[in-house]
C-alpha cells in the first residue's frame, strides 16, 4: 500500500484536498514573499516576523520565551535568530526589570526604521499575492475559517 493510499484512507477527499491546497498555497506565497524581504530589506520572513512582534509588544520588548510562542519558534531558534538581528543592529538584550538573571529582547531604533521600510515592501506582496485574490467578503468568510484552527 502507497503512503497516499493510507492517507486516502485516513482522510477524506475533501478532507485531503483542502489540506494540500492549504499547504501549496502557504509555499507558494511564502516563496514569492521571502525573497522581496530579502532582497530588498536583507531580511527572513521569520526576522520580519520578530520585528513585528516586538514592534506590538509593550515597551517593544519580550522574553524570549514569549518570543518563541509569538513566532512559533523554538527558544533555540528563536536564540540563533536574535543572535542575527542583534549583529545588525535591529534588536538588543536588556535585563528584567522583574528579574536580575533574566533579559528581554528590545527592538532598536535601527530595528524600527528597517520594520518600516520593510513593512512596505511585505505588506504590498500580501496585498499583490494574496488579499487581492478575494473580494472583502471573501476575506472575512476565510478569515473567519482559518481562525478556527488557532482556537
Amino acid at each position: 500500500m502507497t503512503a497516499t493510499a493510507h492517507v486516502r484512507r485516513e482522510l477524506s477527499e475533501p478532507e485531503l484536498e483542502a489540506w494540500v491546497r492549504f499547504l501549496r498555497a502557504h509555499a507558494a506565497i511564502t516563496r514569492e514573499l521571502e525573497p522581496q524581504l530579502a532582497h530588498g530589506h536583507g531580511l527572513t520572513l521569520s526576522d520580519y516576523d520578530v520585528l513585528v512582534q516586538l514592534a506590538q509588544a509593550p515597551g517593544r520588548r519580550l522574553r524570549p520565551v514569549e518570543l518563541a510562542r509569538a513566532v512559533i519558534l523554538t527558544r533555540s531558534g528563536v536564540t540563533r535568530l536574535v543572535q542575527g538581528l542583534e549583529r545588525a543592529g535591529l534588536v538588543e538584550r536588556v535585563p528584567s526589570p522583574d528579574d536580575g538573571r533574566g533579559s528581554l529582547v528590545h527592538l532598536t531604533a535601527e530595528g524600527r526604521d528597517v520594520l518600516r521600510r520593510a513593512s512596505r515592501t511585505h505588506l504590498a506582496g500580501v496585498r499583490d499575492r494574496f488579499a487581492a485574490r478575494f473580494d472583502d467578503d471573501e476575506l472575512r468568510t476565510l478569515s473567519d475559517l482559518l481562525g478556527r484552527l488557532v482556537a
